[in-house]
C-alpha cells in the first residue's frame, strides 16, 4: 500500500540536510528522476516487482495511486516527503511544476517485462 514516510532533516543558517540513510526497505537497484514535464501524465503502470520511492526533490506534483483496494491522492510539495510505492500501487504522475524534478529510487534495475500497464478495473 502507497504511503508518505517524512525524511529526516536538519535545518540551520547554513541550509537544509534532507538524509536518505535507511529510508528504504529494499537495496536500490536504480536512481532516475523526471524533470521539464509539460502537462503530460507520466506512469500510468504498475509492477510485477519492483518497489520504488519517489521524492519531489525540487518544486512539486501529485501521484495518483489505486492499489486495487482505494484510490489515493498524494501530493509531493516538499523534499522532506517521500512516497512509497509497491508492486501493485498503479500510480499516474500528474500535475508537475515548472521547476519540477521527481527523483524515483527503485528496487531492480529497468526491465520491460516488470510494466503492467492495465489498470485495476476499478481504475482511475
Amino acid at each position: 500500500m502507497a504511503h508518505i514516510i517524512d525524511l529526516k532533516t536538519f535545518k540551520d543558517s547554513r541550509g537544509i540536510l534532507t538524509v536518505l540513510d535507511r529510508v528504504v526497505d529494499f537495496e536500490i537497484k536504480r536512481l532516475f528522476y523526471i524533470y521539464a514535464v509539460d502537462d503530460s501524465d507520466r506512469g500510468g503502470h504498475r509492477h510485477h516487482n519492483t518497489h520504488q520511492a519517489a521524492i519531489c526533490i525540487q518544486g512539486s506534483c501529485k501521484i495518483t495511486n489505486n492499489d486495487n483496494t482505494k484510490v489515493e491522492l498524494f501530493n509531493l510539495d516538499s523534499p522532506e516527503k517521500c512516497l512509497i510505492l509497491e508492486p501493485q500501487d498503479w500510480h499516474i504522475m500528474h500535475d508537475f511544476s515548472p521547476n519540477a524534478i521527481l527523483l524515483v529510487l527503485a528496487s531492480t534495475a529497468f526491465d520491460p517485462k516488470d510494466y503492467i500497464y492495465e489498470p485495476y478495473e476499478n481504475s482511475l
